[in-house]
């Protein structure tokens, strides 16, 4: 089977990055930009010229090209790829941007503001032939990695279970926003369970609540119940406003199998109830975080491996989250196909780009096109 997106053979330099957003996060990426041998910044983009600026000077290189426009800048300084720190309202016209401009893209999650957005994305990643990979960071992490392992000894999972309980005190969007645990942090650990189970949602019911003392707006805590492909039950309890014995910010884990289980706390090793034949430990190192995100990237442009991340596979996780706003907004359990089959018609409505329309009027099923299993047509 061919790749499903253009590569960039590997000549012995470093990949020609531009970063696009320069503010809190945006500020991480460029510091580990800066010190990975695989990438070379060539560029910023904010549309605040001195923001970038700014950030550019805080990296001590005051002479590196700022800039307003995606394709622009990265047109000017000879770019190979962007890397796309934007808040999620302008994930989807900085990466169409990009896509179009022939460059891939390696994105901040959420895929896009809205599921319909990323099938567009993922319409757009097809018709140009070009690598648009979200950088889901929580997914990068040896110890989870580890958990996977040793759940292979486990047989049969039957409930995979996260406990998520942290009281951030974040001032700012997160304290207004109408479902803060879901939206902003509830996405990581979904996606860490479509990791460990090899599987995506089916459906949802879910049930989100707002403790007396809750500092915030919105719902800050939410039980949901995800059944999964595999038949397995993926449930998530967390909460937003939970001070003392907080859990980890990848939340703590049980894995429940037919000959038994595995514990992992989300900060140490995971343990197992199971014995594992040889080294636990010795599992595949993904790389921490934003830095093994930026590695898996690279390393999928220059051999054509498939990252995880990449866009048709990550819609599954918003999808999940956008599945159990509404079942928590509805009260009833949601179907994840019918939710998908709404947000392609949306996509199909709003798209604007005639070629990407095409593609998208090419899939004759959703899950089957995210899967790879039909494709759109593609230059």
């Amino acid at each position: 089977m061919s790749t499903p997106f253009a590569t960039i053979p590997d000549d012995g330099t470093p990949l020609r990055v531009v970063v696009v957003g320069a503010g809190g996060m945006g500020r991480a990426w460029l510091r580990t930009v800066e010190e990975s041998p695989l990438v070379e910044l060539v560029g910023i983009v904010d549309l605040d010229l001195a923001v970038a600026a700014e950030a550019a000077a805080s990296l001590g290189r005051d002479d590196l090209p700022v800039g307003a426009g995606t394709a622009a800048l990265a047109s000017d300084v000879g770019a190979q790829a962007v890397i796309n720190v934007t808040v999620p309202a302008a994930h989807h016209p900085v990466t169409t941007e990009a896509l179009a401009a022939g460059l891939p893209v390696l994105g901040e999650k959420p895929v896009a503001s809205t599921v319909a957005q990323g099938l567009s994305l993922a319409a757009a990643a097809e018709l140009h032939d070009q690598l648009f990979m979200v950088s889901q960071s929580r997914r990068y992490n040896r110890q989870l990695f580890s958990a996977k392992r040793l759940s292979s000894a486990l047989g049969s999972v039957g409930i995979v279970s996260a406990e998520f309980f942290k009281a951030p005190h974040f001032g700012g969007f997160r304290d207004a926003m109408d479902h803060p645990l879901l939206l902003d942090m509830a996405i990581h650990q979904f996606d860490m369970a479509r990791f460990l189970l090899d599987a995506d949602p089916v459906s949802v019911f879910c049930e989100e609540y707002n403790p007396p003392w809750s500092w915030y707006r919105g719902d800050a805590g939410s039980t949901a119940i995800f059944e999964m492909t595999g038949g397995e039950r993926f449930v998530f309890t967390g909460s937003w406003c939970s001070p003392g014995q907080e859990t980890s910010w990848n939340a703590s884990w049980r894995i429940s199998g037919e000959h038994g289980t595995v514990l992992w706390d989300g900060d140490n090793e995971p343990l197992s109830s199971v014995p594992v034949s040889g080294d636990a430990g010795g599992c595949e190192d993904p790389g921490q975080e934003i830095a093994g995100s930026l590695r898996d990237f690279v390393a999928a442009l220059r051999t054509g491996s498939t990252p995880m991340g990449r866009v048709h596979q990550n819609i599954m996780s918003l999808a999940m989250v956008e599945a159990a706003i509404l079942s928590a907004s509805t009260g009833a359990r949601v179907s994840v196909d019918s939710l998908l089959e709404d947000s392609y018609q949306q996509a199909v409505l709003a798209e604007r780009d005639p070629a990407v329309l095409e593609v998208l009027k090419s899939w004759t099923s959703v899950r089957s096109a995210l899967a790879g299993v039909v494709t759109g047509t593609s230059m």
